[in-house]
């Protein structure tokens, strides 16, 4: 396991991510102020935001001001989660991992109602009108 390689395979991720909120977060500004260039943006952008840095290079040939409309956000963007978002993954991974455990538990403990006893004659009868000695 190359830690350092997962760790960078991460942060592509996580930069691709913060690229599409980013391209949220400008795709809703230009709603408000210039309808027509969020529905240039908005088609343009389709199937293409998967890799957060191709698709800045091929925003860039088309419209600079808005590659760097986008750029200037996600790092604003990664400012504000930057500090606290290493406890909550932790604590998040903690949090699913322990709800995993808990219902795999669940699973394996649930007893059968719908399956016979292997011992009949240990069965206590519910009928109160049975003779049981």
């Amino acid at each position: 396991m190359n830690l350092k390689q997962i760790a960078k395979d991460t942060a592509k991720t996580l930069q691709s991510y913060l690229t599409y909120q980013a391209l949220k977060t400008v795709l809703a500004q230009l709603g408000e102020t210039n309808p027509p260039l969020e529905l240039w943006l908005h088609n343009f952008s389709a199937g293409k935001i998967q890799d957060g840095e191709a698709y800045i290079q091929q925003l860039f040939l088309e419209k600079p001001d808005l590659a760097l409309r986008i750029m200037t956000v996600r790092e604003h963007i990664a400012e504000e989660v930057a500090d606290f978002l290493p406890e909550m993954v932790r604590t998040g991974f903690q949090q699913a991992n322990m709800e995993q455990r808990r219902q795999h538990l669940e699973r394996m403990t649930r007893i059968d109602t719908s399956l016979p006893s292997p011992h009949p004659e240990q069965q206590t009868s519910s009928d109160p009108n049975s003779e049981q000695s």
